[in-house]
């Protein structure tokens, strides 16, 4: 695994940091968007990119979607701006994780939210089963102390995905872990000052496949995460017009 092309265009980012005042927002509001439209999507959520941005910028629901798909773009946008004041620290906890998926989970099923799940599980289209319930809290316990000691041992986007893999593979709440997995992976990358991950619904077979292959072999898995975070820099190079 080669991240130079993309450690390259960090160091081109990184001399116009720290982002400030209008700049700063845009970029958050832009993402906030972008990421709540894309991560949902990939769960079948049918909001499309422009009823996400109607929805959560100018607070206008969309006549004929279900409400959960509502519920989920909102909770979402909770969850995302959570993950901002994590920003300051370089380590994930777990009452992070518990407040992340409160955050997002309370309007769609308050009794679930933030608390792991008591019921098995089965992650549609793969051969292997999720963690037991009974096994779920020594699981993340031993995910979140790996989070705090093991993480300076890895370049950060290989971090980053082995950490979204690993606690997709726990399942460990009764819901919305996709989303949760993804918003843990970017908030592990943007504290090593890297870019978002964003997965486009229409990579979705690709993603769920290397995702699948990865209990085996993961290397691939943490290119298409690379890759990932690759366009994410490069459109932000574009859109702050920054010299290469």
């Amino acid at each position: 695994m080669d991240f130079s092309k993309i450690d390259k265009l960090k160091i081109a980012i990184d001399k116009i940091r720290p982002f400030e005042g209008g700049t700063l927002e845009q970029l958050r509001a832009y993402y906030r968007v972008g990421l709540t439209y894309s991560s949902n999507a990939l769960e079948g959520n049918t909001l499309t990119i422009s009823e996400t941005k109607v929805l959560l910028e100018d607070g206008m629901t969309i006549g004929g979607k279900p409400l959960r798909c509502t519920f989920e773009a909102l909770g979402h946008a909770k969850a995302y701006d959570f993950m901002f004041t994590l920003l300051g620290k370089r380590e994930i906890a777990e009452n992070d994780i518990l407040t992340m998926h409160k955050l997002f989970y309370s309007d769609i099923e308050s009794q679930s939210a933030g608390i792991y799940r008591d019921k098995a599980v089965f992650i549609t289209g793969s051969e292997y089963p999720a963690t037991e319930v009974k096994n779920i809290q020594t699981e993340m316990t031993e995910l979140v102390k790996w989070i705090n000691t093991e993480r300076s041992k890895y370049h950060p986007i290989e971090f980053a995905a082995l950490l979204h893999k690993r606690f997709v593979f726990i399942h460990p709440f009764i819901d919305g872990n996709g989303r949760m997995t993804r918003l843990l992976m970017n908030t592990a990358l943007i504290q090593d000052g890297y870019m978002m991950a964003i997965i486009p619904p229409v990579l979705r077979a690709v993603y769920i496949s290397l995702l699948e292959k990865a209990h085996k072999n993961d290397k691939l898995f943490i290119d298409f995460i690379a890759d990932r975070v690759f366009e994410t820099q490069k459109e932000i190079i574009r859109l702050l017009h920054i010299e290469v």
